[in-house]
């Protein structure tokens, strides 16, 4: 959109908080000014939407890869504009691209990249997320445990670099093998600490918390698990009140009953939030690729190496949303929360992000009444039409 003030009207709004019908967002210059009734409209440009409904841009903190960019394959800012762009076609307006445990070298070039596309302003780029190498083998799921290694201070000051020009740098670590004191010197660097990969109790979890952690990777995934006597990093991430936790809702990761008791018992503030932890084919028609030198496979609705090990999801946001509304049975204003406030609000993103109130960013999807993307925007501008 111009710099013109714009009240796009026609279709029924959710601005992150509450429904509105017979309303108009009001755009100027890439923010929104707010919501106000159709017969306001006055001295603006009005935008007439097909109907449907007009919802917050989708905030993806674990994407792996996208558009056939695998961002461990190619760790460059041109695969990070690959990823970021092709999940907006799934209504995702803002990520972060996702490199797992891999070599020293690697992880250096994907943090160069990063700071690169930031300087750069590439579209829907929030930061990084780097998903090890200082995990639990015993928890090591896709990981090469050939590759993973305990945490020195070299690595806390490649986290600082990686956070002197990225607006938000988020590190999955176990708990068992980064210390609580380690926690807090990453967390005093403005990087955001989250556990997974990790077989820690939920001793060690809550203090990991205590120390600065404020989430949990991928609820029920290569973590210890709920038992009568040992709660573990399941049970830690459910009731520890500050915990946010990510969630692969694509009915292969998670079982449904699962999913729908850990929601039920999550305590607040902190909330369980969607994420793909999408791969390289998401976008494409490939049925394989490369994984740290191994072959992952495409079949079933699901990313596998040889073994049978899950490696990522083949999953984007919306069909997530789907899910959690159709087959769980979650409100869909709560679904689309848990796909856009929650995740924004898990990385201090809340501002801006998330949510179409006044003052947000003007990342925007417009979804059928049958929950299909149809239009989106990253910052008032349209990127993508079906």
């Amino acid at each position: 959109m111009s710099s013109t003030r714009h009240a796009l009207t026609g279709a029924r709004i959710f601005d992150g908080d509450r429904w509105h019908d017979n309303a108009a967002l009001v755009v100027h210059e890439g923010m929104v000014e707010g919501v106000i009734a159709a017969e306001f409209i006055t001295d603006m440009r009005r935008v007439v939407l097909p109907g449907g409904m007009l919802v917050p841009g989708f905030v993806d903190l674990q994407v792996n890869g996208g558009g056939g960019a695998l961002f461990n394959a190619t760790p460059t800012p041109a695969a990070i504009e690959t990823i970021c762009t092709a999940f907006q076609q799934f209504g995702t307006t803002a990520c972060l691209p996702t490199l797992i445990t891999d070599t020293p070298e690697v992880f250096d070039r994907a943090v160069e990249a990063g700071l690169e596309a930031a300087r750069r302003g590439i579209a829907g780029f929030l930061g990084l997320h780097l998903e090890g190498p200082h995990l639990a083998v015993s928890r090591k799921g896709a990981h090469d445990p050939a590759l993973i290694r305990p945490f020195s201070d070299n690595d806390l000051q490649r986290l600082i670099h990686a956070k002197s020009g990225m607006p938000v740098v988020l590190t999955t670590v176990a708990a068992e093998t980064v210390t609580p004191e380690e926690i807090a010197a990453i967390v005093a660097a403005g990087i955001v600490v989250s556990i997974g990969h990790s077989d820690a109790s939920f001793a060690m979890v809550a203090e990991a918390a205590d120390a600065g952690a404020t989430m949990v990777t991928h609820l029920f995934n290569a973590q210890s698990q709920i038992g009568n006597r040992e709660p573990g990093v399941v049970g830690a991430a459910l009731d520890i009140p500050g915990l946010n936790a990510g969630l692969i809702a694509d009915g292969i990761h998670v079982h449904p009953a699962a999913l729908d008791i850990a929601l039920r018992a999550k305590r607040g503030p902190g909330h369980v939030f969607l994420v793909t932890d999408a791969m390289s084919v998401t976008g494409t028609d490939a049925q394989s690729f490369s994984l740290t030198g191994r072959t992952v496979y495409r079949k079933d609705g699901a990313l596998r190496l040889a073994d049978g090990t899950l490696a990522g999801a083949d999953l984007t946001m919306i069909a997530a949303v789907r899910y959690l509304h159709r087959t769980i049975g979650i409100e869909l204003g709560e679904a689309l929360r848990m796909a856009s406030r929650y995740p924004a609000e898990a990385v201090g993103l809340s501002a801006h992000h998330g949510h179409l109130a006044r003052g947000a960013r003007a990342d925007m999807v417009l979804l059928s009444d049958d929950l299909a993307v149809r239009t989106t925007w990253v910052g008032g501008e349209e990127v993508f039409t079906a």
